[in-house]
């Protein structure tokens, strides 16, 4: 019996990742800022016995250590540990405030690193783990106004590299997804504030990326099933471009 955490988990692919680990029959422990939406998604599920949410806020590590306190309480041992969380905030340098800046770097670099410092000693104990990381297109430079996540993504790849190369003697597997242009609920809220349709959206992707159509949210997912799985056991180090053909 496995058990994979999430970082995320509520919206977006993550949802679907935690879906498909629940037929698996997975425990999984999930996190997010809406208590109530997590609630709402054990009970809708039915899975009370595999589930748990832990309410959690990005921008501060401070529920971080309790975050994997509780899955260890609850289910012992964590197999995988999943990365999906992150936000795409749009500047570019000269356009760049500190504020933004931090959030950006807090959400999708801080939080994955501090627990991941906790979730090593775990699996190092146990001498066994997959680490799976959700990277970009943009990691190798981006788009103009995508500069701070840009950088985000593209150390989230050295980092995943580096437990791959060092934690390997301990059974551990580190590897990255980069996760090409998705139909996320924040992709579609986005462009609907740029007064883009999901209709427009969808018609202009499919004109860019070579394989003629957007991602959906259950497209990355046998990909990291796999990565989760006994399968991928010899499989570290390596980055998996599920991008419909698209490189920026």
């Amino acid at each position: 019996m496995k058990t994979v955490m999430l970082l995320g988990g509520t919206k977006g692919v993550g949802k679907e990742i935690l879906k498909s680990c629940l037929k698996k029959g997975y425990n999984v422990s999930f996190c997010g800022r809406d208590a109530e939406l997590g609630a709402k998604m054990i009970k809708s599920l039915k899975a009370e016995d595999k589930l748990y949410f832990h309410k959690i806020d990005l921008n501060s590590i401070n529920g971080i250590e309790d975050y994997f306190n509780e899955t260890i309480k609850r289910f012992q041992k964590i197999d995988a540990l999943v990365l999906y969380a992150g936000i795409t905030p749009v500047a570019s340098i000269v356009d760049t405030e500190e504020d933004l800046y931090d959030q950006v770097f807090n959400v999708n670099l801080k939080a994955p690193y501090f627990l991941i410092k906790h979730v090593l000693k775990s699996m190092m104990k146990f001498k066994t783990g997959s680490i799976i990381f959700f990277g970009s297109a943009h990691m190798d430079y981006g788009q103009a106004d995508r500069t701070a996540y840009a950088l985000t993504k593209s150390t989230l790849y050295t980092l995943s590299t580096h437990i791959a190369h060092h934690y390997a003697k301990y059974g551990i597997r580190s590897n990255y997804v980069v996760m090409g242009w998705t139909s996320t609920e924040g992709e579609l809220k986005l462009r609907a504030s740029e007064g883009i349709s999901e209709d427009q959206l969808k018609s202009n992707a499919g004109s860019i990326i070579p394989m003629g159509r957007m991602l959906n949210p259950t497209d990355p997912v046998p990909a990291v099933m796999h990565l989760i799985s006994d399968d991928s056991a010899m499989t570290t180090g390596s980055i998996m471009r599920i991008t419909g053909g698209e490189y920026i």
